[in-house]
């Protein structure tokens, strides 16, 4: 077990550094002009920006709520012995709730548990690891869906929250083996 941790924190150290790299250097493999590429989704992202500032806004309004109200640290007591039969602490419970609404809303929320648990806590450990192995389902959902004008989702929104779900799971179990 100390060895798997080991070589994974030896790799930790080359990831950013190889995906800055060897992205660029791929494109240019491929002959793709990197830059100006670059460039034009830059463009595209600040147009789609733009547009979600309403629905971000009204997510983040929601949120807040919800919390300020007390209904979130209800859920949370509630659910905390159904949450304990499969390991999941009821103190990232939160995150799992708030991860497929919004990313700043759950980036909001891993900051907050830094300053209330620390930033060597088990439990910051876990919600930032599924901060980054979830996706917003429901905002990406309203802005992909959204810019090309699909009103019916079918699928996507079971698939994406099936797809949450197993991935914050994960996260727990994971974080638990490596970290204890």
């Amino acid at each position: 077990m100390e060895t798997l941790r080991g070589l994974i924190g030896v790799l930790a150290y080359f990831v950013i550094p190889v995906i800055v790299v060897g992205f660029p250097l791929y494109g240019l493999y491929k002959r793709v002009p990197v830059y100006e590429s670059f460039v034009e989704g830059a463009k595209e992202g600040f147009n789609v920006a733009v547009r979600i500032i309403p629905y971000l806004v009204a997510i983040l309004f929601a949120i807040g709520m919800f919390r300020a109200s007390g209904a979130m640290d209800f859920l949370v007591g509630s659910l905390n012995p159904l949450l304990a039969l499969v390991g999941f602490p009821g103190e990232v419970l939160p995150m799992a709730i708030i991860r497929p609404l919004t990313g700043s809303g759950s980036a909001a929320l891993v900051a907050d548990m830094i300053n209330q648990y620390g930033e060597d806590s088990i439990f910051v450990k876990m919600a930032a690891t599924m901060f980054g192995s979830t996706e917003t389902t429901f905002y990406v959902v309203a802005v992909y869906f959204g810019a090309v004008n699909i009103k019916k989702t079918r699928h996507a929104v079971p698939a994406g929250l099936t797809a949450d779900f197993a991935a914050m799971l994960i996260a727990v179990w994971t974080v638990r083996l490596l970290f204890g």
